[in-house]
């Protein structure tokens, strides 16, 4: 039996990782090891793992790391906590793989655990870019320190050849919110607004706001901008939490100071998987700086208004509107987003974005790796004229 820990951190990440834990849990030949730790042990942000708990998914570890501070040395202090933590979590669970998701500080830890206690390590969506935070140097990072890698397009997959890593070790499993969308039955309209307790019967905008880690001192000045837009426009706003990230209780404080003069603003901790594809199907505008706006929103033709730097770097589709900090023009991204020709233009499209099928190939990928003597021992790949893919 192939013992296989899975670290979980944020909403976000669990619900990517949802259909792979699920196959885990279900192959007769692996042992789930769900460690959940993060914003999901926070009542501040959600205690999101009642969502796990509800999922009926058996949790092996719960490490409580997020510090009262979400300062910079807050953050950095959370990492050692999650550190030890997990140096004890691994000696008791012994885990034959140590399987992470993307590029928070909590993978970073998890990952340099790991390492110290020679447990492979099995990498999720590297060979991303995202040029406005922290988590780029992250990612990287973590990449370097996994022994097999699963990215979410070919061009990434590329990407992470050309840093060194060996060719066998790198596979594409294919957008993972495609799994979700594809085998989810999402929620009636009806259903929606009876489980939000909402009517969405006009416009409606969805907004997360994540903070810039990389841009902290205008931060405050980003979101004001970001409000001053959205007042201006009738809609109904539906917020949801930013990331337990430095930052993020400005973020929280100035929506809820916004939600106070606004009676059409609501504010959601977590809307859980199913709330929250459901609501990507029928709002009309994303807005924001969230990833989900790059990876999920293309698959439902919804406008997504994004703001920012955080999400330079990664590949986008049409449906994406890029716009500054300036009230003036996130307010004009807004009105481009919701006019009839933007939409109309959004229709008939042929792209493809997954087939829904990514948790069989990290499985048969996962299994693979597992067999390899050399998997320890990396060693950095060359091209046939002796240099390094860089």
């Amino acid at each position: 039996m192939i013992k296989v820990a899975v670290l979980t951190g944020t909403r976000a990440e669990f619900g990517l990782l949802y259909w792979t834990i699920k196959a885990i849990e279900t192959d007769p030949g692996l042992q789930l090891q769900l460690i959940v730790t993060g914003s999901h042990l926070s009542p501040e942000y959600g205690f999101t793992v009642k969502e796990i708990e509800s999922s009926g998914i058996p949790i092996a570890e719960r490490i409580d790391m997020l510090l009262s501070s979400d300062s910079e040395q807050g953050i950095a202090k959370s990492m050692g906590v999650l550190m030890i933590s997990l140096a004890q979590s691994f000696e008791r669970l012994r885990p034959d793989i140590l399987l992470l998701l993307g590029d928070r500080y909590e993978v970073l830890a998890a990952a340099s655990a790991a390492v110290a206690m020679n447990i492979p390590i099995a990498h999720l969506c590297g060979g991303e870019s995202t040029e406005g935070a922290i988590d780029e140097q992250i990612r990287h990072a973590v990449t370097k320190l996994s022994h097999v890698h699963f990215t979410q397009t070919e061009r990434y997959r590329q990407r992470i050849i050309k840093m060194g890593e060996e060719k066998w070790r790198v596979h594409n499993a294919g957008i993972l919110g495609s799994e979700s969308i594809m085998r989810l039955p999402l929620l009636s309209r009806e259903e929606l607004e009876n489980q939000l307790e909402i009517k969405l019967d006009g416009p409606t905008f969805v907004v997360t706001y994540h903070p810039v880690t990389l841009e902290k001192a205008s931060l405050e000045e980003q979101m004001d901008n970001v409000l001053i837009a959205l007042g201006r426009f009738k809609a109904d706003i539906i917020f949801t939490y930013p990331n337990a990230d430095s930052g993020g209780r400005l973020i929280i404080n100035k929506i809820k100071e916004f939600q106070a003069s606004h009676s059409n603003v609501h504010i959601y901790f977590s809307l859980g998987q199913l709330k929250y594809l459901s609501l990507l199907k029928y709002t009309d505008v994303m807005i924001g700086n969230s990833s989900s706006g790059i990876l999920e929103a293309p698959f439902f033709n919804l406008p997504v208004v994004n703001i920012g730097s955080r999400q330079e770097g990664r590949l986008r589709s049409p449906n994406i509107i890029d716009v500054s900090y300036k009230a003036e023009d996130i307010a004009y991204g807004i009105e481009k987003a919701t006019s009839d020709d933007f939409r109309e233009s959004l229709k008939n499209r042929e792209e493809t974005f997954g087939d829904g099928q990514c948790s069989s190939r990290i499985i048969k990928g996962l299994k693979e790796a597992l067999s390899k003597e050399n998997l320890m021992k990396k060693r950095l790949s060359f091209d046939e004229q002796g240099s390094m893919y860089l």
